[in-house]
C-alpha cells in the first residue's frame, strides 16, 4: 500500500512487479490511472537499463507501409495486423447499442465502458505487437534507418487517416528509439523524399504512381519490389549521414552488405545532387 500528500487516500496494490526491489528514492512519481478496465498505478523509477548485444555484422533500412507493415533492404516483409480493421465489426456494434441507451441510465454506463474495453483491447495488442517487433529488429541488427515521416500531415488525407492511425508507424518508431538506446543500435531517420522515386541501383530518378508496386530503372535495367527498392534508399541515406566516420558500410543494389575500413560511402546520383555546398 502507499498514499501521497494529495488525500487521495490509501491504495493496495496487486500486480507482477516487484517494487521492493527498488530503493524508495529511485521512485520519483505515481499516478494513479483510470482506464476502462479499472485503475492504474503508474510509477516512474530512475533507473538506468543497458542490454549487452553481440554485433551481427547486419545493417537495415525499412519502408513502412498499409499494405504490409514494413520492407526491408533485403525485401523481407512484415504482414499489417490491422488490429482495429479486424474488430471494427464489434465496436460498431458497441457503438450501435450504446446509441440506443438512454442518456444518464446504468444500461448507458455499462454500455460505455464495453465500448471502452473494446477500444483498449485493440490499443492493448496493437502496442504489444510493435513492442515485439521493434526489440526483434534492434536485437538482429547493427544499424536501424527509418523515415521520418510527419504522421499528424498524413492523417490530414481523410481516406488513409484510419488505416495510417491503425498501423501505429510512430509508436514503432518510438520503440525502435527506446530499445535502440538500451541495446546501443544507432536509429537514424531520413527524410523521406525521393526515396521511392530513385533508384537504388543507379540514382536516377523514375517516377511512379501509388498503383505501380515495381522498380523498373530504365537507365540501368534495375528491376524490385517498389518498397525494397525505397528501403535501401532509406539506409544509403543514413549510411550518408555517417560518413565522416572512420568506419564506413556500403550496400549494394541487391541488399548485400560491405564492411569497409577506409573510404567513404557511396553515394548515389540523386544524394549527391542533393547536396548544398556550405555558404
Amino acid at each position: 500500500t502507499f498514499s501521497d500528500k494529495f488525500q487521495a487516500g490509501t491504495f493496495k496494490l496487486w500486480g507482477s512487479r516487484n517494487l521492493h526491489f527498488y530503493q524508495l528514492k529511485q521512485i520519483k512519481r505515481v499516478r494513479v490511472i483510470r482506464r476502462h478496465d479499472g485503475y492504474y498505478a503508474q510509477f516512474v523509477i530512475d533507473h538506468t537499463r543497458e542490454e549487452k548485444k553481440e554485433l551481427t555484422g547486419k545493417q537495415t533500412g525499412l519502408d513502412v507501409g498499409l499494405n504490409y507493415f514494413y520492407t526491408d533492404c533485403s525485401g523481407t516483409q512484415i504482414e499489417n495486423p490491422r488490429f482495429l480493421r479486424k474488430d471494427e465489426g464489434k465496436i460498431k456494434k458497441l457503438q450501435r447499442r450504446l446509441s440506443r441507451t438512454q442518456k444518464g441510465s446504468q444500461n448507458r454506463k455499462k454500455a460505455r465502458n464495453r465500448l471502452g474495453r473494446a477500444h483498449l483491447k485493440v490499443s492493448r495488442r496493437r502496442n504489444d505487437w510493435v513492442c515485439k517487433l521493434a526489440q526483434h529488429v534492434i536485437q538482429s541488427n547493427d544499424l536501424v534507418a527509418i523515415e521520418n515521416l510527419r504522421i499528424r500531415n498524413m492523417l490530414k488525407n481523410h481516406k488513409l487517416a484510419k488505416s495510417i492511425s491503425d498501423a501505429a508507424w510512430y509508436r514503432f518508431r518510438e520503440w525502435l528509439e527506446y530499445f535502440g538506446r538500451i541495446y546501443g543500435v544507432p536509429v537514424i531517420a531520413v527524410e523521406p523524399a525521393y526515396t521511392s522515386v530513385d533508384c537504388s541501383n543507379c540514382g536516377e530518378q523514375v517516377v511512379k504512381t501509388l498503383s505501380t508496386r515495381t522498380h523498373r530503372c530504365q537507365h540501368c535495367g534495375y528491376v524490385a519490389d517498389r518498397d525494397k527498392n525505397a528501403a535501401i534508399n532509406i539506409l544509403k541515406s543514413a549510411l550518408h549521414k555517417l560518413s565522416n566516420t572512420v568506419g564506413q558500410t556500403e550496400i549494394n543494389a541487391s541488399g548485400e552488405i560491405d564492411l569497409c575500413l577506409s573510404g567513404e560511402t557511396s553515394l548515389s546520383k540523386s544524394t549527391l545532387r542533393k547536396r548544398k555546398p556550405k555558404q
